[in-house]
Protein backbone atom coordinates (compact mmCIF):
# COMPACT_ATOMS: atom_id res chain seq x y z
CA UNK A 1 0.00 0.00 0.00
CA UNK A 2 1.57 3.41 -0.72
CA UNK A 3 -0.11 6.96 0.51
CA UNK A 4 0.79 9.07 -2.42
CA UNK A 5 -1.43 11.19 -4.27
CA UNK A 6 -0.40 9.96 -7.72
CA UNK A 7 -1.52 6.37 -7.42
CA UNK A 8 -4.07 6.25 -9.78
CA UNK A 9 -6.40 4.00 -7.32
CA UNK A 10 -8.09 4.71 -4.08
CA UNK A 11 -9.89 2.48 -1.59
CA UNK A 12 -12.14 4.62 0.10
CA UNK A 13 -13.27 3.07 3.72
CA UNK A 14 -13.66 3.88 7.52
CA UNK A 15 -12.23 2.71 10.78
CA UNK A 16 -14.13 -0.54 12.32
CA UNK A 17 -15.48 -1.23 9.43
CA UNK A 18 -15.67 -5.04 8.27
CA UNK A 19 -16.45 -5.09 4.92
CA UNK A 20 -13.36 -2.54 4.76
CA UNK A 21 -11.07 -5.09 6.14
CA UNK A 22 -12.29 -7.08 3.41
CA UNK A 23 -12.17 -5.12 0.58
CA UNK A 24 -8.27 -4.36 1.47
CA UNK A 25 -7.49 -7.62 2.05
CA UNK A 26 -8.50 -8.50 -1.52
CA UNK A 27 -6.71 -5.37 -2.97
CA UNK A 28 -3.75 -6.15 -1.18
CA UNK A 29 -3.64 -9.54 -3.18
CA UNK A 30 -3.66 -7.75 -6.31
CA UNK A 31 0.13 -6.02 -4.99
CA UNK A 32 -1.04 -2.91 -6.81
CA UNK A 33 -0.16 0.38 -5.43
CA UNK A 34 -3.28 2.09 -4.23
CA UNK A 35 -4.34 5.06 -1.82
CA UNK A 36 -6.65 4.09 1.28
CA UNK A 37 -8.51 6.73 2.77
CA UNK A 38 -10.97 7.28 5.75
CA UNK A 39 -13.76 9.17 4.50
CA UNK A 40 -14.60 10.74 8.09
CA UNK A 41 -10.93 12.73 7.52
CA UNK A 42 -13.36 14.53 4.66
CA UNK A 43 -16.73 15.72 5.05
CA UNK A 44 -17.34 15.59 1.21
CA UNK A 45 -16.08 12.13 0.53
CA UNK A 46 -18.06 10.80 3.85
CA UNK A 47 -21.41 12.70 2.55
CA UNK A 48 -20.70 10.70 -0.71
CA UNK A 49 -19.61 7.42 0.27
CA UNK A 50 -21.10 7.33 4.03
CA UNK A 51 -23.74 4.72 3.17
CA UNK A 52 -21.61 2.69 0.45
CA UNK A 53 -17.94 1.94 1.78
CA UNK A 54 -16.32 0.26 0.63
CA UNK A 55 -15.87 1.79 -2.78
CA UNK A 56 -12.65 1.48 -4.96
CA UNK A 57 -11.67 4.17 -6.99
CA UNK A 58 -9.99 4.68 -10.36
CA UNK A 59 -9.96 8.15 -11.72
CA UNK A 60 -14.15 8.69 -12.71
CA UNK A 61 -14.44 4.46 -12.47
CA UNK A 62 -16.23 3.13 -8.80
CA UNK A 63 -16.47 -0.26 -7.78
CA UNK A 64 -18.70 -0.27 -4.81
CA UNK A 65 -19.20 -3.53 -2.31
CA UNK A 66 -20.00 -5.79 -2.70
CA UNK A 67 -17.44 -6.92 -5.19
CA UNK A 68 -15.17 -10.21 -4.91
CA UNK A 69 -11.61 -10.74 -6.19
CA UNK A 70 -12.64 -12.04 -9.60
CA UNK A 71 -14.57 -8.42 -10.01
CA UNK A 72 -11.80 -6.36 -8.74
CA UNK A 73 -9.59 -7.96 -11.52
CA UNK A 74 -11.96 -7.25 -14.07
CA UNK A 75 -11.70 -3.70 -13.00
CA UNK A 76 -8.51 -3.46 -12.57
CA UNK A 77 -8.08 -4.91 -16.47
CA UNK A 78 -6.53 -8.12 -15.72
Amino acid sequence: MQKNSSVAYVLYHTEGCHLCDIAQALVEQTAIDYQHIDICDNAILAERYGMSIPVFVQGERELFWPFDAAQLQDFLGV
